[in-house]
């Protein structure tokens, strides 16, 4: 193998192989391509729980990877270890050109990618990066002074104004697909071999349903609908393109495509404001005086707050993996204000649970209920769990699916009193805030 000259394409966030950056111009630049996916030891081995959806999706659409470049003669090389094992291990296999990849903004990925080019690096061997995940990165959406953006409504007017048809166009990958290693199949590595076990249970499908963008305007806020696309997961692992649902968003509906803008937004968010990750984006509103009661954070952990919607989203939570953008709004803005706990442990629940989860939009989701980060709703603003119930779900559709024991008279009692609560809320906030 030593004797073959190859690139490699090391996929992450983009498990696919149409309309691919990095593997595109892998393809084109070079004539013999090799494929690798590494199941990153520093990432899973921090998952709380072995039966994880997410690792259950992942493997999933890897095995379906490697599947369609059989089909090409070709296959897909995976790893089961940490990435500088894995680069070790393909540097001492292989006569490696360049490697390509796509971009990944978070703090730890930023880091791997550091030490892996410099790996690289040492060898002579080029470390080529490409954007990917997102339709604009970076420093591409700037003011005119050359600042960023700390507020959506700006920040996505001049995404609109920038974004050109060739934003949205599509990589042309397979006009270079004889382009990829001839190979024998490849070991595949199960789950069990990584210490997992499978849970495939209620993963959404990957069609993208036309109706419900057209009617999204109408729809998404209502928790008991099938009012939204449920493409967050795919768009969170790469297996759709952004540049496929962006251009949709540009066709059927502004508010869909206003959501895929929020998620440019929160990446830029933390490129340049790393330290959100661990505290509050705004520095003074460290210094709230959480109350940190453990046994109402486990209350509200387990759907038993006695607020109705809360508990219903919880629940959905614990038992699918998603919930509804609306009742995340609700939950999280009652956990941090009638709760008074720090909104780092729900964000770390959230992250362990959702199957969608992405940092970025969880944290700048956690904060904006907080009002702690950027584009924050004033920290006056408190949700009330029982009006936005009455608005969001009147005929109790949602909150029958999930807590039935309403109607059966068995139900909790409101684990703290709304106006109290908020009052307490606005009074702990101000002695900091003034």
């Amino acid at each position: 193998m030593m004797s073959e000259s190859i690139a490699i394409v090391w996929h992450r966030r983009d498990l696919r192989l149409k309309d691919n950056a990095a593997a595109y111009h892998a393809l084109k630049n070079h004539e013999r391509v090799l494929p690798i996916f590494i199941f990153d030891k520093n990432i899973l081995d921090q998952l709380p729980e072995k039966a994880d959806r997410r690792v259950t999706f992942i493997h999933r659409e890897i095995s379906r990877i490697k599947k369609e470049l059989e089909e090409m003669d070709s296959s897909l090389k995976i790893f089961y270890s940490s990435p500088e094992k894995a680069f070790e291990q393909l540097l001492n296999s292989y006569n490696i050109e360049a490697v390509y990849t796509n971009r990944d903004y978070e703090p730890y990925a930023r880091q791997r990618d550091s030490e892996i080019e410099k790996l690289l690096k040492e060898k002579g061997i080029a470390f080529h990066s490409f954007k990917d995940q997102c339709i604009f990165e970076k420093d591409e959406v700037l003011k005119k002074d050359g600042g960023w953006y700390s507020v959506f409504t700006p920040y996505s007017r001049v995404w609109k104004d920038l974004l050109q048809d060739s934003d949205l166009k599509p990589y042309p990958n397979e006009k270079y697909f004889g382009h990829y290693l001839k190979s024998k199949v490849l070991p595949e590595i199960s789950l069990e071999e990584m210490g997992f076990e499978e849970k495939s249970d209620h993963i959404p499908d990957a069609d993208l349903p036309k109706k419900i963008i057209e009617n999204y305007h109408n729809t998404r806020d209502l928790p008991a609908e099938q009012g939204t696309t449920r493409m967050s997961v795919h768009l969170r692992f790469g297996i759709v393109s952004i540049r496929q649902l962006a251009k949709k968003g540009l066709e059927l509906n502004e508010k869909w495509l206003n959501e895929l803008i929020w998620r440019d937004f929160y990446m830029m968010i933390l490129w340049y404001n790393p330290h959100v990750v661990k505290s509050a984006f705004r520095p003074k509103y460290d210094a709230i005086p959480w109350r940190n009661n453990e046994k109402e954070f486990e209350a509200w952990q387990k759907g038993e707050t006695g607020y109705p919607l809360v508990d219903a989203g919880m629940r959905e939570l614990n038992e699918t993996g998603f919930m509804h953008n609306r009742v995340r709004m609700v939950t999280a803005s009652f956990l941090c204000k009638h709760l008074l706990i720090d909104w780092r442990w729900g964000e770390q629940y959230f992250a362990d649970k959702l199957l969608d989860f992405e940092l970025s939009s969880n944290n700048g989701g956690w904060q904006w209920a907080a009002g702690t980060g950027c584009d924050a709703a004033p920290y006056f603003r408190v949700f009330n769990p029982s009006s936005q119930a009455k608005k969001f779900d009147p005929q109790s559709k949602y909150i029958k699916k999930w807590v039935p024991e309403i109607w059966e008279g068995d139900y909790v009692s409101p684990i703290v009193e709304h106006k109290m609560a908020r009052a307490r809320a606005l009074k702990t906030y101000k002695s900091v805030l003034g």
